[in-house]
């Protein structure tokens, strides 16, 4: 789709517009303290048929808000401050924590890829959706390589991170979960930055090892989805 030429106003009024959608969906929350009014959610919902309906290409807005893209790397780095206040209680445990995770990836895969092939029998979509639980431009890359449905991946990778975020919690109480590193290593593993940065406002203990999870198991994943594959595509020929 062709760019458009944009003006420094219609920039302002969009920049504008997300950010007034977003604070006041955060402000409706924190009085609510209903959890499904998250402020990266709202502002999807209502941005998504304002663009539709006002004929905006996506392209447009991104690049009229890409200020507020610059916004995501110091976000993402704030999440290390949690993992550095555990840091010395991380290290003494990393090889049990990798080992957790290595299952946990392995787990994630062969159940997302073996699910979508029994349903659909799609093995471009089967890739893509086995790769939902690691961080955006990971998941892409690797969808890529094996020759997956990259159109897929993003979609699948935010909705991973919306429900473990949202629902992970409560689910986790419901399997009366009561380990913070537990309860922190399922989510980021599950649902990576997007569930991790959701939990670490209620719980910045349960967020260290959320962010343990989310950047250990993108390295993993790089490595075992090339290995694992293969065999899994075996039991679908």
């Amino acid at each position: 789709m062709q760019i458009q030429s944009i003006s420094l106003s219609d920039s302002l009024i969009l920049t504008l517009l997300t950010l007034v959608i977003y604070q006041s969906a955060a402000w409706a929350q924190q009085k609510s303290k209903f959890i499904w009014l998250n402020p990266l959610l709202v502002t999807i919902i209502v941005l998504i048929p304002f663009l539709l309906l006002s004929k905006i290409p996506y392209a447009n807005y991104r690049l009229s808000t890409h200020f507020l893209n610059a916004l995501l790397e110091p976000a993402i780095v704030a999440l290390g401050y949690p993992l550095y206040l555990q840091l010395q209680h991380i290290k003494r445990n990393w090889k049990l924590l990798v080992a957790i995770l290595v299952l946990g990836v392995i787990l994630v895969v062969t159940l997302s890829f073996s699910l979508t092939m029994l349903l659909i029998h799609q093995k471009e979509i089967a890739i893509a959706l086995s790769l939902k639980s690691v961080t955006t431009p990971v998941g892409i890359i690797i969808t890529e390589q094996l020759q997956g449905d990259s159109s897929i991946t993003p979609f699948a990778i935010i909705i991973a991170g919306f429900a473990g975020g949202l629902l992970g919690p409560s689910w986790l109480r419901f399997l009366k979960i009561r380990s913070d590193i537990a309860a922190g290593l399922s989510i980021g593993a599950a649902s990576h930055v997007i569930g991790s940065m959701i939990i670490s406002k209620d719980n910045p203990y349960q967020g260290a090892y959320s962010s343990v999870a989310l950047i250990i198991c993108a390295v993993l994943t790089a490595f075992i989805m090339p290995l694992l594959m293969p065999i899994l595509s075996v039991f679908f020929a």
